[in-house]
């Protein structure tokens, strides 16, 4: 039984991360205190941004249209 909590805590933390990554984006990510570590360019455009804090990385693909007034977040997603 006490094997139990550990289990219970981690996957409550794994669903809360998959919930969370629908509407993370880099301006919430960095309000919530992470900072970039690195950024690259993907080959059909646009630009891949790792943003880290502490032991949790994240990768965010952002890019922009000629219409568009921002340049967006397209997704985030942990790295594992």
């Amino acid at each position: 039984m006490r094997n139990i909590a550990p289990l219970a805590a981690l996957a409550l933390a794994a669903t809360q991360m998959a919930v969370s990554a629908q509407t993370m984006n880099v301006q919430s990510l960095m309000a919530d205190g992470y900072t970039i570590a690195g950024v690259t360019q993907p080959p059909g455009g646009g630009a891949g941004i790792f943003l880290q804090k502490g032991n949790a990385l994240v990768f965010c693909f952002v890019a922009e249209t000629p219409d568009s007034p921002t340049v967006a977040t397209k997704y985030c997603k942990p790295v594992r």
